[in-house]
Order: C-alpha cells, then structure tokens, then sequence
C-alpha cells in the first residue's frame, strides 16, 4: 500500500482545511496511507520533505519511508515583494527535490493574488487544487514504480 507524507502550512486555516480535505480525499479513494506535517510557512515545505525522504522507517511500496508527497499551503499577494520571492523559492525548491532525488512531489501551494482566489482555488467543490496535487504526487508515484526507479 502506497504511504505519503502531507505537508500543510496553516497560515490561512479554511485555505489549509479544504486544502488537506481535498487531497486526504484522493489519497483515500486511492487506498494510500498518509501522515500530515505542519510547516510554519510555505518555505518551510520543501525542508519538511526534504526531511521526510530522509527518513529511515519504511511503511511504503518502494523502501523508502514515503512513496510521494503533497505539498499544501497558500500565498497571496501583499504589499511588497516577499510574495514573489515566496512563491519562487517554495517552487523551485520542491522542483529542485523533485528532480535531484527523484521524489514523487504533488506542488498544491496556491499562489494567489487575492483571498477569494484562494478559497476558490482550495475549496474542494470548486477548483479542488488539493486534490489536484495529491493526484499529480500519486501519478508520479504510478509512473516511478512502472519504471522501476
């Protein structure tokens, strides 16, 4: 059974919740294990996985501790220019993760230029972009075992 690790940043509480509602839901439907980690941000994130794969216990299908991970969290657009600079360095790191260790990485930190986007965006009967990370994380996954990698 496959085991991944959820990683969510609360800073915006109904963000988060719908957000983790929305991928609990896909991994459960799919019949996964999971354990969630909390990150005080979004660029504590990509640490927390970074960690998480170097885990040493194993629950999951490929030896190592997580088959895949989802990242989940939400910036949206202030005054200045940390907006940007926390949406670049949040997705470059889980990109940088993804390719260097060839971890099965679902990116759902929405990046958004207002609260209504956000909510839209997490709500899992609307955009449902929480779904759509833990399905990208779990086609990655897929696509690993196939190959064999």
């Amino acid at each position: 059974m496959p085991h991944f690790m959820i990683v969510v940043s609360p800073y915006y509480k109904e963000i988060s919740d719908n957000l983790l509602a929305g991928a609990k839901a896909v991994l459960d439907e799919k019949r996964a294990t999971y354990e969630i980690f909390e990150a005080s941000g979004a660029l504590e994130i990509p640490t927390i996985i970074k960690y998480g794969s170097m885990r040493k216990e194993t629950h999951s299908v490929s030896n190592l501790a997580f088959d895949g991970f989802v990242a989940l969290g939400c910036v949206i657009r202030g005054e200045t220019s940390h907006y940007d600079i926390v949406c670049n360095v949040s997705a470059d790191g889980l990109s940088k993760l993804s390719l260097e260790h060839s971890l099965a990485i679902g990116n759902g930190i929405l990046t958004c230029d207002t609260f209504v986007q956000a909510i839209v965006r997490s709500d899992p009967a609307q955009k449902n972009k929480g779904a759509v990370a833990a399905n990208a994380a779990f086609g990655l996954f897929e696509v690993k075992r196939e190959l064999n990698v």
